[in-house]
């Protein structure tokens, strides 16, 4: 029998139990079963890193380290991330039950990340201000914030990690990474690269732990100097009560229920591959899933039809599979969420097309991917957000009622317009109040293009150029270059 694997807290450059000896197990969702245990972070802990994260931000070392050599570490953490990309995808596969085509090929891309801020590394600038008054030299500098709390879920980990830990380390920052309770495995084993690229002790941290013991403790710690949180409103709120304790800067990416509108011009088959993109990949298990899809009445029933069809073939079972399409979702309570959500959709008058149950003969964790025929924009499905491959299609009529209907929700981070009208194109994506609008296309990434929502999908933004100022504050410097020594400050001129 094989031995269990077990990961420990990385805590200043160590490799440490919990203080407080909490230990819990991962559960792979493929079999239902413990595969992993993991040390739980307690409060000593969270104070042991950040205690470390401060000290290594006044260390010689880290402090003294040029911009451009930053740069050459994130850069070695790319290449042992490219070329660890297969180990680190099967672990999130088994510890979360993603597809391993997606998590190797996803964790391969996220190498380009962190190439990405090792490149701006040294482009981060200040400037020679000219300032209205004489014999003064006034420029500016940007430092780094200071010790960054970057908490993460678990799905899309070294995604969601990637958008914090590069921009944050590029600018000089030091991280404290807290990694879902649910899944934490990938973001221990991604602690190993970090200390295999030579990053100073206490640069960054990994800790995993529940929500009183480690994250509450981490996010209102009174030396976190900012927070990047990516999860769920009602945490996000935790979140925002927690800041106010250090004033910590916040960014806060929350998901969503992303709208997907077809127009009756659109290509049907490209459509219907975007609608099965943005509500079956990953299992449905994305924050910019398309689960809510507007059709305009012409085009509705082939898009009905063209979805059914593709529909058949998705094969539901082993994520390490090759030909697998759909694994598991990584916790129970997500299912029985889905069947609560469903079930009052039919209540309210919808229709469910395909799908809709649990499939048989695989664990507790696995449901169809589903298609639901709504009557209108109030059905449940239309307003939760489920974390789970279910699809829901609402015929519209106009383009301003294609907008109204995109724009009926609390939410805003992801969005989807299929059409080949290119005025349409421009025009629509403009009036939609998301973050991202994908045209003829979804759920594209760049490390180049900035990530965030509106509403309740949070707010600042992840990814682009723009994202390593954010972990940056503004230092002005005035020198008197007068010989002349400074005058009475009473005597008024």
């Amino acid at each position: 029998m094989t031995e269990m694997p077990h990961y420990a807290l990385y805590v200043a450059g160590q490799w440490r139990a919990g203080a407080e000896g909490q230990v819990m197990q991962s559960i792979n969702p493929a079999t239902g079963q413990p595969w992993a245990s993991f040390d739980c972070a307690g409060a000593q802990d969270v104070d042991d890193a950040v205690a470390a994260a401060k000290a290594a931000l006044d260390s010689a070392e880290w402090r003294e380290m040029t911009q451009t050599a930053r740069g050459k570490l994130l850069y070695r953490l790319a290449d042992l991330i490219a070329e660890n990309a297969d180990t680190l995808g099967a672990i999130e596969t088994t510890d979360s039950g993603k597809l391993a085509a997606e998590t190797k090929a996803q964790t391969g891309y996220v190498a380009d990340y962190y190439r990405y801020y090792a490149g701006l590394a040294d482009k981060i600038e200040g400037a020679v201000l000219p300032i209205d008054k004489p014999d003064m030299h006034v420029y500016t500098q940007r430092l780094p914030i200071g010790v960054v709390a970057a908490v993460v879920p678990w799905n899309a980990q070294m995604f969601l990690a990637a958008t914090k830990v590069a921009p944050a380390l590029a600018a000089g920052c030091s991280v404290i990474i807290k990694a879902s309770e649910m899944a934490p495995a990938p973001m221990l084993e991604f602690a190993r690269l970090i200390e295999a690229a030579g990053f100073p002790a206490g640069v960054v941290s990994v800790i995993t732990g529940d929500a009183e013991n480690c994250a509450i403790p981490l996010t209102r710690h009174p030396d976190v100097d900012r927070i990047a949180f990516t999860g769920g409103p009602e945490a996000a709120r935790h979140v925002v009560r927690n800041s106010a304790e250090n004033f910590a800067v916040t960014t806060l990416e929350l998901g969503g229920k992303s709208p997907i509108l077809v127009f009756d011009d659109a290509d049907v088959d490209a459509a219907a591959n975007g609608l099965i993109a943005g509500n079956f990949g990953a299992s449905g298990q994305s924050c910019v899933a398309g689960t809510r899809g507007f059709v305009q009445r012409g085009v509705f029933d082939r898009i009905v039809a063209a979805v059914t069809e593709k529909s058949r073939g998705l094969l539901v079972g082993d994520p390490h599979e090759p030909s697998t399409h759909l694994g598991p979702l990584c916790t129970t309570a997500q299912v029985e969420r889905i069947e609560t959500t469903l079930e009052m959709a039919r209540q309210q008058g919808a229709t469910i097309s395909f799908g809709g149950a649990r499939p048989t003969g695989l664990s507790p964790h696995y449901f169809e991917p589903t298609l639901v025929l709504a009557p209108d924009s109030s059905v449940e499905t239309m307003k939760v957000e489920m974390f789970g491959p279910v699809m829901t299609l609402l015929p519209f009529d106009t383009e301003e009622d294609a907008i109204a209907l995109a724009n009926d929700s609390d939410f805003g981070l992801g969005s989807g317009v299929f059409t080949q009208n290119v005025a349409r194109a421009h025009r629509v994506s403009r009036r939609i109040r998301s973050g991202i609008t994908w045209v003829n296309t979804y759920r594209a990434i760049s490390p180049i293009a900035p990530f965030g929502g509106f509403n309740q999908s949070g707010y600042g933004r992840e990814a682009g150029r723009e994202a390593i100022l954010d972990y940056t504050r503004v230092k002005t410097t005035w020198i008197n270059t007068s010989d002349a020594p400074m005058g009475n400050p009473f005597v008024m001129r």
